[in-house]
């Protein structure tokens, strides 16, 4: 029996054989201090983060939801395995739990890793309701360590989710602080040419965009379990101990750069499941992943963590020690990153460069051709984007009026999860190892290999100008439910169009990212999707019911880059046997 049927079975069972695990929680106003700020938020059981959830694999879960707000609440358990109707997004698998009302969720633990939980209700999130899970394991890890620690990200701004979404779609650039000025120009001009910088600035302009757009909100403090830079959470080690790190991105827009000056990092799982170890100084973690690494840590002195966003435009910080008040040195934060004409790929028009109404939904691509994009074969040779003829636009030696986009990546080797010749190909501080999505592989597959029954294309499209984003050129709001099949394994294809990275997150179902690895796939909840690349996943189809499938970046979100998912059909059999025997039992 699989996961899921086991899944759907216990669900249906747990009133009739009683419960291992029991948990209260309750959604309150609370205060966030972040040292830089102080603001009033959302949080569980008095603060924010919530208490970290800590289940075992096999257990019977239930967890009373009391909503203290005067508004509807809900907490969706990201990540985790469970029965449609337990995953708690109001419209989609449940009404949502209203003021002063208690909602009991029931669901079996049918998986083990580190998970978070948040709320799903407009943008509560982002206000401050999220809190860590960890599963333990029914057998043993298949590493070794000595103690660990949730290390809980996010990006905790000033203002409220509502008040960020309204600046938003009125001034999309409202909270962008590393626009480029007169003496940018003037520096570039003495680096490239003044003709040179003078084209590029007026292809920029003519597609009203920057290249500094990498982050949508910036003036934010980055947080550590709840703590700001300055104060610093710290977790205590006692040398030669090997320490597990649990870090979860639970920001609202930010990705983190992630690194411990002095430490190599050995990377055993993400997002919640085991991966063949991968030594690294450096990684990337984006909006809503999670990655958990080991350091052995030899010397009786401290060490930083530093979490530095994609845009360099802010960081979280924290210690690890032998002793409480032991500090070490906070890097400065790098220079900042600027996209290239390669990461607009996806999204040029080359006849008018008007993209203030340029219409996805008209653009043709039926006859879209990605053999430099498609990650299952790891080829970046041309790129043919139907109508837009890319084929004779080299990236690896693309010229824009003389300027070379990709000279100033020279000697560098090549991510497939990046266009080549982008601003935003990571490297790690040191010069060492920066973990790439190529480096993962499954340490024990989930899923047997098997031919996809289809395939679905997702453009992920959108408007920065007037702020909209959505799949296929259609918002939310507008589109109709994905409609799969029971017993399915459907291969979808995200086609980046825009100059943002989106995190991708299906809920219910597993995620097998194509690394071109086979049957050692990674599994995964949330795939980012770099701009003007495609990337390829792969879904086993045993959920049934209704689910969410949408960028995990709230503000995106928000604006349309969102589907509903409707699963028909099932494992009737085993359903009905479950409700026949529930009822024995109630009885």
């Amino acid at each position: 029996m699989t996961r899921r049927l086991i899944a759907v079975t216990l669900a249906l069972l747990l009133p009739a054989i009683g419960v291992a695990g029991e948990y209260d929680l309750t959604v309150d106003r609370v205060k966030i201090d972040t040292g830089d700020f102080v603001k009033e938020g959302i949080g569980y059981n008095g603060s924010s983060p919530g208490p970290t959830l800590r289940f075992k694999e096999g257990e019977d879960v239930v967890i009373n939801v009391t909503n203290n707000l005067k508004e509807t609440t809900s907490i969706h358990w990201h990540g985790l395995i469970l029965p449609f109707e337990q995953d708690g997004v109001p419209g989609i698998s449940f009404p949502g739990i209203q003021p002063g009302e208690t909602f009991t969720y029931r669901f079996p633990v049918v998986q083990a890793g580190t998970y978070w939980y948040h709320s799903h209700s407009g943008f509560q999130e982002p206000n401050g309701a999220y809190g860590a899970i960890i599963i333990e394991p029914e057998g043993r890890e298949p590493f070794r360590y000595d103690r660990e620690y949730v290390v809980q990200l996010t990006d905790k701004h000033p203002h409220s989710g509502d008040r960020i979404m309204r600046n938003l779609k009125s001034s999309p650039d409202y909270y962008n602080r590393q626009q480029q000025t007169v003496m940018d120009f003037f520096t570039e001009s003495r680096e490239q040419g003044f003709m040179a910088t003078l084209h590029d600035r007026r292809m920029w302009g003519q597609m009203r965009m920057m290249k500094a757009d990498i982050e949508d909100v910036q003036g934010f403090t980055g947080l550590i379990n709840g703590k700001g830079p300055e104060q610093n959470w710290t977790g205590l080690f006692k040398p030669g101990e090997r320490v597990r790190l649990r870090f979860i991105n639970s920001s609202a827009m930010t990705y983190f750069d992630i690194r411990i000056p002095g430490l190599k990092m050995t990377v055993v799982q993400a997002d919640g499941n085991n991966v063949q170890p991968v030594n690294v100084d450096e990684f990337r973690i984006g909006v809503a992943e999670t990655y958990d690494v080991i350091v052995h840590i030899r010397d009786e002195q401290a060490y930083t963590i530093f979490a530095e966003s994609m845009g360099r435009s802010g960081y979280a910080r924290g210690t690890l020690a032998p002793r409480e008040g032991m500090v070490a040195e906070v890097p400065e934060l790098r220079k900042a990153p600027m996209l290239t004409m390669a990461d607009m790929a996806g999204h040029m028009d080359h006849g008018d460069m008007d993209h203030g109404s340029m219409n996805h939904g008209g653009m043709d691509h039926g006859n879209m051709s990605d053999g430099a994009m498609d990650h299952s074969n790891m080829n970046h040779g041309s790129m043919n984007h139907g109508s837009m003829d890319h084929g004779s636009m080299n990236h690896d030696s693309m010229s824009q009026g003389g300027m070379d986009h990709s000279a100033h990546r020279a000697g560098m080797p090549e991510d497939p999860f990046y266009a080549s010749g982008s601003g935003l190909l990571p490297t790690a501080s040191n010069g060492g190892k920066f973990l790439s999505y190529s480096d993962l592989r499954a340490q024990s597959p989930l899923y047997e290999e098997r031919e996809p029954t289809r395939e679905i294309e997702m453009r992920l499209t959108g408007n920065m100008e007037r702020y909209e984003w959505s799949i296929n050129g259609v918002k939310y709001e507008d589109a109709d439910p994905v409609v799969l099949q029971y017993g399915e394994r459907v291969r979808f294809k995200f086609v980046n169009e825009t100059m943002m990275t989106h995190p991708m997150h299906l809920h219910g179902m597993w995620s097998i990212l194509d690394v071109g690895a086979g049957k050692w796939n990674p599994i995964k909840h949330v795939i980012s999707v770099a701009p003007a690349t495609t990337v390829y996943m792969e879904t086993e189809v045993d959920a049934p019911g209704e689910w969410a499938f949408h960028c995990h970046l709230s503000y995106h979100a928000a604006a349309g880059m969102f589907r509903k998912i409707v699963v028909e059909g099932g494992p009737d059999e085993e359903i009905a046997s479950g409700e026949a025997r529930a009822k024995g039992g109630d009885a």
